[in-house]
């Protein structure tokens, strides 16, 4: 996903909070507010982009075949922190490496110590490709599939829950639907308190929560409307 860094101006904040017509931001044509309080969902086209490589998740099933030595083939699942253990070289560290990536690392583990030129293949037996991406003031940022229904809630405490320092107020969801990124600002706290639903999350949704990427781009509002009650939600043009 192509994220861009917004520039929001003050212009933003009264056209969010008052409910005006949609229309761009300050004196960037590439930002719009949308008048809406939920993120378009994605189509078919983008939660199955064939351009994107695979990258190996939490609880995906792999074979893992070292050619000529019977007992290091071997059917393994990745854990749910993205580990997986193998003979003679314990844990190794999976998600987010692609089938070849992780096929180089265990070979390097293994090579010369326990084996003379290892050949290690790796396949997906069993893929679990529709994950979403959780970042930022969380305990156990990483990605993480997407199983029945999944909200907003529901991602960050998959995620093991925010963090002690963790903006409530803060956390951004980027979605890409056509091959239009779009960014919208979340406030848990009203989530919680009941003021507007927790929204669904979809497979390769992107979760920010807190400082960094999500103060940067909406520093502006966040200054000028620190207590938010609805979902604000920019469209990048491309």
């Amino acid at each position: 996903m192509n994220i861009k860094i917004f520039s929001i101006t003050i212009l933003a904040v009264f056209i969010a909070l008052s409910g005006c017509a949609t229309g761009p931001v300050g004196n960037d044509p590439s930002i719009e507010v949308i008048d809406s309080q939920t993120l378009p969902p994605p189509t078919r086209n983008d939660l199955f982009a064939a351009s994107r490589p695979y990258l190996i998740g939490p609880f995906d099933k792999l074979k893992i075949d070292v050619f000529g030595v019977e007992d290091l083939q071997k059917e393994v699942q990745i854990d749910a922190s993205g580990r997986l253990s193998f003979p003679l070289i314990g844990e190794v560290e999976a998600s987010g490496s692609t089938p070849s990536e992780l096929a180089n690392l265990i070979k390097e583990r293994l090579s010369g110590r326990f084996v003379r030129d290892p050949q290690v293949t790796v396949n997906l037996t069993e893929t679990v490709s529709q994950v979403i991406t959780v970042d930022g003031s969380v305990d156990e940022p990483g990605l993480y599939p997407v199983v029945g229904k999944m909200t907003l809630m529901r991602a960050v405490a998959t995620a093991g829950g925010l963090t002690e320092f963790a903006g409530m107020e803060n956390v951004v969801v980027f979605r890409t639907v056509n091959g239009q990124d779009y960014a919208a600002l979340f406030n848990l706290k009203a989530i919680r308190r009941g003021n507007y639903s927790d929204p669904e999350i979809y497979a390769n949704d992107v979760i920010v929560v807190s400082e960094s990427r999500a103060r940067r781009i909406f520093r502006d509002l966040l200054q000028a409307a620190p207590l938010l009650t609805t979902p604000i939600i920019v469209l990048a043009r491309n």
